[in-house]
């Protein structure tokens, strides 16, 4: 494939933006392509691919850079280096590049092919394998790094109030859509490739959600039953406050509690589509809202899905990785455990939360959970391979006693998560 001079020039322009890091990067290059109408699907596809390989191994371009002699290089030849040496084009594909930095290109392809430091290998700020080096040794963590740089799978939700699985899959095939079942969930389907989902009539009936594998497993942890009271309390755009509603058969009552506008409004065409009755988006002013002290002692189920740094999602968000620091680290753990006080006041006996996240750090999971349950001594951990066993759901490397969920992209193919199911007792 030949790239065009204006090609690479608008994929340089966009990965100078993003490479800021002053936004995340889906949204800096939704506002690009909106300023650039000019750029065709095609193109906008390779724009948007190739920023988002840059960013899944900048740390090796500039491990690489480095060593032919270019010191804190900026986003123009990190992008094109990429192009080289991540993407793989020929030299003679890419069109508009100068003498000068055709030299250093053709330097960067044979560039650190040797033993890499294990940052470097995993492509990770130092802080963040400081603090997972502990939790999963060395050739843990490059297994895990590895997984995480590659690109995420596309996952479906079946709603299973609608059709099966096997029909749901059957009807994508008809429109050329290959979707196998997901190893774990009763619900899931992955799809080959990047197709166009938003006119289908199965997403547009609400057949179909868009939805990770592990985001399901936590919603079958957590094992809402039929006529349940639940409170999503970080309910976002609502993905789990939908499974979570399914599960229980549109019985039952589920509040899809956030503190932001913005992400419950994408919630409302979603729930719209699924026909489901029982999900009631509020917007809480923050956890000590007045809405949330009236419901205490009277929940059966509470999820928690607490912001975090984000790092288990790194397939999907790769410049997370660049945009999250050891300040706020600190920051988001006394947040996480805030939240987790004020939903457990909700929970009634005999009820259960789960405390979530999609992180691979102990500061935002282990250590929150402990801290937890040494002020709450009448929280009980529940053993998820216990919780999984109505629904027939055996996850590898997890024995019948390990207190946490821990998925990962090695082992599970899915998304980073760690989750601490609790009973009140």
């Amino acid at each position: 494939m030949r790239l065009s001079p204006a090609l690479v020039e608008a994929y340089v322009d966009a990965a100078a933006a993003v490479l800021r890091f002053e936004r995340p990067a889906d949204a800096v290059l939704s506002a690009f392509f909106r300023a650039h109408p000019k750029l065709g699907v095609h193109d906008r596809g390779f724009v948007a691919d190739s920023v988002y390989a840059l960013l899944r191994r900048r740390r090796l371009l500039e491990f690489a850079l480095d060593e032919i002699g270019v010191a804190r290089p900026g986003a123009r030849m990190l992008a094109l280096a990429s192009l080289v040496r991540v993407a793989g084009h020929n030299l003679r594909e890419i069109a508009g590049v100068a003498r000068g930095e055709l030299a250093r290109l053709e330097a960067v392809k044979g560039a650190a092919r040797g033993a890499l430091p294990l940052a470097v290998d995993c492509d990770l700020p130092d802080w963040v394998v400081e603090r997972a080096l502990p939790i999963f040794g060395e050739a843990g963590l490059r297994s895990l790094a590895h997984a995480l740089a590659r690109p995420a799978p596309l996952d479906l939700r079946v709603n299973l109030a609608a059709t099966s699985r096997d029909e749901a899959a059957a009807a994508l095939a008809a429109d050329g859509i290959a979707a196998l079942p997901t190893p774990y969930s009763p619900a899931g389907l992955r799809v080959a490739g990047k197709p166009a989902l938003a006119r289908n009539r199965l997403f547009t009936s609400g057949a179909i959600e868009v939805q990770d594998e592990g985001s399901q497993l936590l919603c079958l942890l957590l094992g809402p039953r039929r006529g349940d009271m639940v409170v999503d309390f970080c309910a976002g755009a609502g993905g789990k406050s939908l499974a979570l509603g399914a599960l229980m058969r549109s019985t039952g009552r589920i509040y899809a509690f956030d503190v932001s506008e913005r992400r419950l409004a994408k919630l409302a065409p979603r729930l719209a589509r699924s026909g489901l009755s029982n999900v009631h988006p509020q917007r809480i002013e923050s956890e000590r809202d007045a809405r949330i002290r009236r419901l205490a002692g009277k929940i059966d189920r509470v999820l928690v899905d607490a912001p975090c740094t984000g790092l288990g999602t790194l397939r999907r968000n790769p410049d997370l990785k660049w945009r999250q620091d050891e300040r706020a680290l600190a920051e988001l753990a006394a947040k996480q455990a805030a939240i987790l006080g004020a939903a457990a006041a909700l929970v009634k006996r005999g009820g259960r939360l789960l405390y979530a996240t999609c992180s691979i750090l102990a500061e935002e999971n282990e250590r929150v959970v402990q801290a937890f349950r040494a002020a709450h001594p009448d929280f009980d951990l529940v053993p998820p391979a216990a919780a999984f066993a109505a629904a027939r759901i055996v996850l590898p490397e997890h024995g019948a006693e390990d207190p946490f969920l821990r998925l990962r992209p090695d082992v599970h193919g899915t998304d980073a998560f760690f989750g601490a199911l609790m009973a009140r007792n």
